[in-house]
């Protein structure tokens, strides 16, 4: 197959959409309206091997170009997605996970910058040199790609997420193998038509489930992997990896806080904190799930904050919608039931909790605000990941900070403040991996972005997110050979002068 079809399986390697050789596949169904959307194969360990084995090959040629070629090539492929409206690409993903249409073109419309600035980064930088420890000695480190990378990619940005770390591993000159969700196969596929601008086989896509994942982390073809995905997932991944002494990125989630400080400016407060929330239906990884509101602004914040939720609109993707439904049915039966035991504990639902009367086909959640948690309820624990903002109310911003850090999760943190010295404080003291004062959930692609503690490993964007797939080798160059003083046999006057002494 030469053209992209939703309704056929395949994958796509070599610049085509083939069958899968076991012919399994499975529908995905819109999360909205319950319709079919296509067919996505589920690939098996033949089409893993030689897949595999076509990316080696292509990545054997990529490896040996110049920098100045490499970064030539990335410009093209990011020029080419420029010039592309995104509307089907879109609509895919909106008919596969919900998101909203203003959404998933916004996402797509970030893609083509990545691929510049890492085109830039790998040719600015590739290695150093070092001071020397020895006269007449070249002495310096130089990067060298691993090989073959594999992309196992989530639901909720299925294509910018896929692009930060491929965008990275191909400038520093891997080949990659993209595993991405079973929900957003189709629109990721479809992307893949952009990258025929590169060799052959370069990059592939290979749709499926957890074996599929499992196969191209085992394969001894593939050299590095990165990960995006829920905690339990990101553990497994790490450890297949680790017994393999494969190098990985690991961004497994959080629970992140946001604090709205006394000295908050309000309206900014009200408005971010929606933003943050409930953006995308609460499915990401950075949403704001957990609330310290200080008491001297509490009420008149949670009015206001609440009044905004219910101004939301909900709907399908392609509809004029802030709301969209959660990807799954699993998904929402997790959201409802960490809702319910939380006002079972004693909670306040002030708005939402309840799946809206309008949208009871597909799997809907209004936007929910609970009041009166206590930090030691489950919904304080565990990611939510659904549109719930939970909040504690704190008698000061230090009881807000100490209590935002008791986590397991280190991934990002919210502050809205006026004071620039709790700003600072905030920056210094929160323990996660971003921190974000007055702006929630941006980020940028010249700064690190990951998470502490059970967050994850390693980083996606910046020069870390470069290192990630790339490995250094040190070289020491003697251009005029010379025998050296340490070097064997020693002298005699070098030898402990106390032998053939007995020891007791």
């Amino acid at each position: 197959m030469s053209a992209f079809d939703p309704a056929i399986p395949c994958l796509f390697a070599g610049h085509e959409f083939r069958s899968p050789r076991g012919g399994d596949s499975f529908a995905v169904v819109d999360p909205a309206s319950q319709e079919t959307v296509g067919q996505v194969a589920r690939c098996g360990l033949a089409d893993v091997e030689a897949v595999v084995e076509e990316a080696n090959h292509a990545q054997r040629d990529w490896k040996r170009l110049d920098a100045k070629s490499r970064a030539a090539a990335l410009h093209r492929l990011a020029e080419a997605i420029e010039q592309d409206d995104f509307h089907d690409v879109a609509v895919l993903m909106v008919r596969e996970m919900g998101k909203p249409y203003p959404e998933a073109t916004g996402e797509l419309a970030n893609c083509a910058a990545i691929f510049r600035y890492y085109a830039e980064m790998a040719r600015d930088e590739a290695g150093k040199i070092a001071g020397t420890t020895q006269a007449g000695s070249f002495q310096y480190a130089r990067y060298e790609p691993y090989g073959v990378s594999v992309h196992i990619m989530p639901f909720n940005f299925p294509i910018l997420l896929m692009c930060w770390t491929v965008a990275a591993s191909l400038a520093a000159g891997n080949a990659c193998i993209v595993k991405p969700a079973e929900a957003t196969s189709l629109c990721t596929l479809k992307f893949m038509e952009h990258f025929r601008l590169l060799a052959p086989g370069l990059v592939s896509c290979l749709p499926g489930g957890g074996e599929t994942a499992q196969a191209l982390i085992a394969s001894s073809g593939t050299h590095a992997v990165a990960f995006t995905g829920g905690v339990a997932t990101g553990r497994k991944v790490a450890v297949a990896c680790a017994e393999r002494m494969k190098p990985c990125v690991i961004e497994a989630g959080g629970s992140d806080p946001m604090i709205v400080s006394a000295e908050a400016p309000l309206d900014v407060a009200v408005a971010g904190s929606v933003t943050a929330a409930f953006h995308l239906s609460g499915q990401i990884c950075t949403s704001a799930e957990r609330f310290y509101v200080e008491e001297k602004i509490h009420d008149i914040f949670i009015e206001r904050f609440a009044a905004a939720a219910r101004a939301l609109r909900i709907g399908p993707g392609l509809e004029k919608s802030e709301i969209g439904p959660l990807v799954s049915q699993a998904a929402r039966d997790k959201v409802m039931a960490l809702v319910d035991e939380t006002l079972a504990a004693g909670a306040t639902a002030v708005c939402g909790g309840r799946v809206p009367a309008d949208f009871n086909t597909g799997w809907f959640y209004e936007p929910t605000i609970l009041t009166g948690v206590t930090p030691e309820m489950r919904i304080m624990r565990e990611e939510v990941f659904g549109p719930v903002a939970s909040v504690c109310k704190v008698g000061s911003f230090d009881e807000a900070l100490e209590l935002a850090n008791t986590s397991d999760f280190g991934l990002g943190a919210s502050v809205f403040t006026t004071s620039l010295a709790e700003a600072m404080k905030a920056a210094e003291t929160l323990e996660a991996g971003m921190v974000w004062v007055n702006n929630p959930l941006i980020d940028n692609d010249a700064l690190p972005f990951g998470g502490w503690k059970m967050s994850g490993v390693g980083r996606e964007l910046g020069r870390q997110g470069l290192d990630a797939f790339r490995q250094s080798k040190m070289v020491i160059i003697d251009a005029e050979p010379a025998v050296q003083d340490w070097w064997y046999p020693y002298p005699d006057d070098w030898f402990y002068s106390g032998a053939g002494r007995k020891f007791s």
